[in-house]
């Protein structure tokens, strides 16, 4: 027996019981006459004491040896501090060891395994298993785990039945590029990692299983972000017979549960917004309600006053800063300086201030009067001591860079609490996108979304203004969840395969198999998939989901503690009948 107690249970309850507990040494203290030494596992720490008056010669002398991480085990008396730690469960008791036995040696770490460490982030990724002992790090996976089981718990309450899917499957066109794997046994041939189960997923419903779901890995070959990841976890469910409503309602069920479970917070039925009202007062369709800034447009105010940045603009738009009038110029210079980056791509930024004193002043007071000024502030609704923040250019593009600037002031000005939740439903996506470059339409979600049934005839006459019967689920400035009703006949999902641009052939070959399980009595059904990774972080108060997994890769794909993605030996590549032509 290596241990008769963990490191995070024992307390006053346990005085004089003789005890054996196995860890790694986190720090020592050593006075000479006594050593104190925190051990730690995943429970918790628990400190030991060794004491000359009370320890042997030899006992001292292999305390003194111990160093960071070393693993050890000890058996000895519990007695009580006279040091109390309140900060930890096992704060008023200690160890009086009398046997430590040395279970594995260890070098001085790269980083302190502490709450607070001196590790990079580069440094404890590339030692990940180092960091996962620190307990933030240990937290956040338990978490996790947590979130798993109450999301299997509720989903089978609610008699969803998990199935796992495929994951070397064939590529298909989902909006993102593909991870490919050759195949050995058929020469010139690849699986693709799956970036959804999403056919398979339809076919479980072809199949009668009526509500499925999985928590499964899928994977998308694109550009990395802070909350973003080569390979992500989804919760993806389908059901059977069903239409927008219920599967809202079942989805919205199970994020209030969560919630509630995990912060106490209780919510009445969420709030739901168009995808066109999400874009005209928030720039995106996954919008932060927990603050205001709602849009304001200004075309019909400021046009025709001889300011040109304003005439020759598609749309001029603003947002209302409450209680910041007082920014001196150098903070407005800044955030002027903020929007130009490259990242955001404005020409610049005109402001207006309604001054504590009740004056009227704007950055461009030589073509406004103070009547226009009046006209401008009162439009915004503003009230003594709010500064408005203003842009101008191409409609779409000065939206995309208001929103960048409305959620970095949010940020600036601590207006984006974790621990506050306000989750909300867009609704009423357009089904499709035209792309100007390839000159043809692109699935809005995916190929398989179907329109709204009242909107079904303009897939004839006007394809670009029908809606998709699709609905995301925003939580807090993110998207963590989409889905839609999916197309369930087979003459709809071919006329939509050739909205899309596809032959009949290539239809037929990436899609045939499902195609073909529709002429076999297809049900209604529609579905939802969550970014697991991504509402984990949020309901723990954070945005970063790299945090929440265990071994993550970095911004470019690697994981640095293995050193993957590598080459590959050439005996590998000849039984793959593989070639490689890497351009230097």
């Amino acid at each position: 027996m290596f241990r008769s107690h963990t490191n995070g249970e024992l307390s006053l309850k346990n005085l004089n019981e003789e005890v054996t507990l196995s860890g790694w040494v986190q720090t020592i203290r050593d006075k000479g006459f006594m050593i104190w030494i925190d051990l730690r596992d995943r429970y918790g720490i628990t400190q030991l004491v060794f004491d000359q008056d009370r320890s042997s010669a030899q006992l001292m002398e292999e305390a003194k040896k111990l160093g960071r991480e070393f693993v050890i085990q000890v058996s000895g008396k519990v007695i009580e501090r006279v040091s109390k730690n309140p900060n930890i469960p096992t704060g008023e008791i200690e160890i009086l060891v009398e046997k430590l036995t040395v279970l594995n040696e260890s070098q001085l770490p790269p980083f302190t395994i502490e709450d607070e460490t001196d590790g990079g982030e580069e440094v404890r990724m590339k030692y990940r298993y180092l960091d996962i002992r620190r307990a933030p790090v240990r937290d956040k996976l338990i978490f996790r785990h947590k979130m798993a089981q109450k999301v299997r718990n509720y989903l089978s309450d609610e008699g969803f039945i998990e199935v796992e899917t495929p994951v070397l499957i064939k590529s298909t066109p989902e909006g993102a590029r593909d991870f490919v794997v050759p195949s050995r046994m058929n020469p010139g041939q690849f699986y693709a990692l799956p970036q959804s189960p999403q056919t398979f997923k339809q076919l479980l419903m072809v199949g009668g299983m009526d509500k499925y779901f999985q928590i499964v890995k899928c994977f998308r070959d694109e550009d990395l972000r802070a909350d973003r990841q080569p390979e992500f976890t989804q919760i993806d469910c389908e059901m059977a017979f069903v239409e927008q409503e219920d599967v809202m309602n079942v989805f919205e069920g199970m994020t209030k549960t969560l919630i509630k479970d995990i912060t106490g917070q209780e919510f009445g039925t969420f709030p739901r917004m168009t995808f066109a009202e999400a874009m005209q007062k928030y720039g995106n369709d996954k919008p932060d309600i927990r603050f205001g800034m709602e849009f304001v447009e200004l075309n019909d105010l400021v046009k025709g006053k001889d300011f040109k940045i304003f005439d020759d603009a598609e749309l001029v738009v603003g947002i209302n800063v409450e209680g910041c009038a007082d920014y001196t110029r150098k903070q407005i210079d800044e955030l002027v300086d903020w929007v130009k980056r490259p990242q955001i791509g404005a020409s610049g930024m005109v402001w207006a201030k309604f001054q504590n004193d009740g004056v009227k002043t704007s950055s461009v007071n030589k073509f406004y009067n103070e009547e226009d000024l009046a006209k401008i502030i009162e439009k915004f609704g503003a009230k003594e001591g709010d500064l408005m923040l203003i842009l101008s250019g191409n409609e779409n593009k000065v939206r995309a860079q208001l929103s960048a600037l409305r959620m970095e002031l949010g940020n600036r000005l601590g207006l984006r609490k974790g621990n506050v939740f306000a989750p909300l439903w867009v609704v009423d996506f357009p089904l499709l996108e035209f792309d100007e470059e390839s000159g043809r339409y692109h699935a809005m979600h995916h190929p398989f979304t179907s329109p709204k049934p009242e909107d079904i005839h303009l897939l004839e006459t006007d394809p670009g203004k029908a809606r998709a019967n699709a609905y995301d689920m925003v939580l807090n400035g993110n998207e963590i969840g989409g889905g839609s009703i999916r197309i369930f006949d087979k003459d709809l999902q071919s006329r939509m395969f050739d909205l899309l641009g596809f032959t009949k052939e290539e239809a037929e070959a990436q899609f045939g198999f499902l195609m073909n399980a529709f002429k076999y009595g297809a049900p209604p059904h529609g579905g939802l998939a969550f970014g697991f990774d991504r509402l984990v972080a949020i309901l723990d108060g954070n945005e970063v989901i790299r945090d929440y997994i265990a071994f993550p890769k970095n911004n470019s794909g690697r994981d640095v503690m293995i050193d993957a993605p590598a080459a590959i030996a050439d005996e590998q590549l000849d039984e793959l009948e593989l070639k490689l032509n890497v351009k230097a």
